[in-house]
């Protein structure tokens, strides 16, 4: 994960009589850990505010920089960030680095009052965090790309906080369908705000592949050319991969890339003849199946294949780990695939990378520090919660993305012209109301590392359908991954979701208004 470390203090002069109403605590998602309202007061940002950051390092200056730049583009105010308070009675924002680690390394203490806001973390990832919780405190207009009426008002808030599980993931398959760079980072854009800090990429399917390999230069210009339904499909260049992994960092998120192996593989199968057991190249494949397509395990040239791919793109990620799938391998024989998790693992950990793998990598003994990835409702013995409970006993921690309330491809009710349902029908209630330290007998908080939303594409062709999917589901699921298991509920949270449409709304999201929320 990434973390870093900066200050920011807000002096209120105008009167909350004379304010529009504003944002209460309780509308703030995920929920913070703890809240405390402070009487009737209130901040006001006006004209001649300025943002300070003391104590600061280059990372907690770009946090302010960022915050800046969002609240000039809609109060129309110059707010300079400034190392020190100025004389006079400007009202100030103040980011803060703190030595005290009482809050952990993405936690953050604010303060609202009249005449001060003092935003106070350990790193410069806790202040992002908590600047994400201060813009919702702020009037929904905030979010506007143009200069819109004041007041800008804050009621007076102590907030501390901090997260219950250190993953909380966002699953993006480029891999059915191909979303470009820009397409992907307005997609950070939005999910950073929820305090998520992964962005899991599924990069390679059946479909396409979507990342350029130097040593296999046809997984890109044939494999990834195209997509579900027969479209032109694309992929990233290292170039755009570097930029997508650099936004990432600066909304404090880590790239996951995902491989997926050893089934899901047609792309590659088709792209080179030789990983294939008959020495023939597969067609490109455009559907929507699944469980057909298998690397060949037993042949050498798989796991070379396999070691260059690793290597490059190991070379390509800061982060700790790499995605290798694993699931849906219905064409690999069981005692093949067992031994293949086992060899491909090794691969990974030689180039200084931990493994990530659906649940049925648990089949396979696992390395220390591996991560399996809770997704199946299905039930018995080598499926679904089995498999995430031996995984639990062979030393793995869970990431847990449960298809019926996680997949955020899955339908909201039969009469959404998107999405699929074999794992029914998941309104905005059933992604919100399930707990990752109660879902699986056997396995408690400590065995969890977190949670993650999957948005798998075959049905969705550009940003809009990612949005309408995601929106307003995965700000329930970041809730369940950052704020305490106790004071949240599905009644109060409906009331806290509702208050984000308007935000919605000021950034042109596409978004499914939900017949179960009360919506302003």
């Amino acid at each position: 994960m990434t973390s870093a470390p900066g200050s920011i203090t807000l002096i209120g002069l105008v009167a909350l009589a004379m304010a529009e109403p504003a944002a209460a605590a309780v509308d703030v998602i995920p929920k913070p850990a703890s809240v405390e309202q402070r009487g009737h007061g209130a901040f006001a940002l006006t004209a001649n505010a300025r943002i300070v950051v003391t104590h600061g390092s280059r990372p907690a200056a770009s946090v302010a920089a960022g915050f800046a730049r969002l609240l000039r583009r809609s109060t129309g105010y110059r707010l300079p960030v400034v190392s020190r308070p100025s004389r006079g009675r400007h009202p100030t924002v103040s980011l803060s680095l703190t030595r005290s680690d009482r809050l952990g390394p993405e936690g953050y203490r604010l303060r609202v009052s009249r005449h001060a806001v003092r935003l106070e973390a350990a790193t410069a990832e806790g202040l992002f965090h908590g600047v994400q919780t201060l813009r919702q405190l702020l009037p929904a207009k905030v979010e506007s790309a143009s200069e819109q009426p004041g007041p800008w008002i804050v009621r007076a808030v102590r907030i501390e906080d901090a997260p219950r599980f250190r993953w909380r993931g966002a699953h993006l398959d480029v891999a059915r369908h191909f979303f470009s760079v820009d397409e992907v980072k307005r997609y950070i854009n939005l999910i950073s705000q929820y305090k998520l800090n992964v962005l899991h990429l599924h990069l390679s399917d059946d479909q396409g592949w979507r990342i350029a390999i130097d040593s296999w230069p046809r997984l890109a210009t044939h494999g990834g050319s195209t997509e579900v339904g027969g479209g032109p499909g694309g992929y990233y260049t290292k170039h755009d991969y570097r930029e997508l992994v650099r936004y990432a960092a600066a909304h404090y998120m880590t790239v996951v890339p995902e491989i997926d192996t050893p089934g899901h593989t047609n792309a590659a199968l088709a792209s080179y003849a030789e990983l294939n057991c008959d020495g023939k190249a597969r067609p490109p494949y455009t559907g929507i199946g699944v469980g057909f397509s298998s690397l060949c395990v037993n042949k050498e040239i798989t796991y070379r294949f396999l070691d260059d791919v690793i290597r490059e793109l190991a070379a390509l990620t800061p982060g700790p780990y790499l995605h290798l799938g694993g699931d849906e391998a219905q064409s690999t024989d069981e005692a093949d695939y067992v031994r293949f998790i086992e060899r491909v693992q090794q691969i990974v950990r030689a180039r200084g990378k931990r493994m990530i793998g659906w649940e049925e990598i648990a089949r396979a003994p696992l390395l220390p520090g591996t991560l399996a990835q809770h997704w199946s409702t299905a039930t018995g013995s080598e499926q679904g919660t089995e498999l995430a409970r031996r995984a639990v006993e062979r030393g793995a921690k869970l990431v847990m993305s449960p298809a019926n309330h996680a997949y955020l491809d899955m339908k909201y009710d039969p009469s959404i012209p998107l999405g699929l349902s074999w794992a029914g029908f998941v309104e905005v209630r059933d992604s919100y109301e399930w707990d990752p330290a109660a879902l699986v007998a056997g396995v408690g908080e400590s065995d969890v590392a977190g949670v993650e939303s999957a948005l798998w594409s075959e049905t969705l062709e550009d940003v809009q359908d990612i949005e309408f999917m995601s929106f307003p589901r995965l700000p329930g699921i970041a809730e369940i991954g950052w704020s305490p298991r106790t004071g949240r509920g599905w009644a109060e949270y409906r009331l806290r979701l509702a208050a984000q449409a308007p935000r919605w709304e000021a950034q042109g999201v596409s978004f499914y208004h939900s017949p179960q929320v009360p919506w302003r």
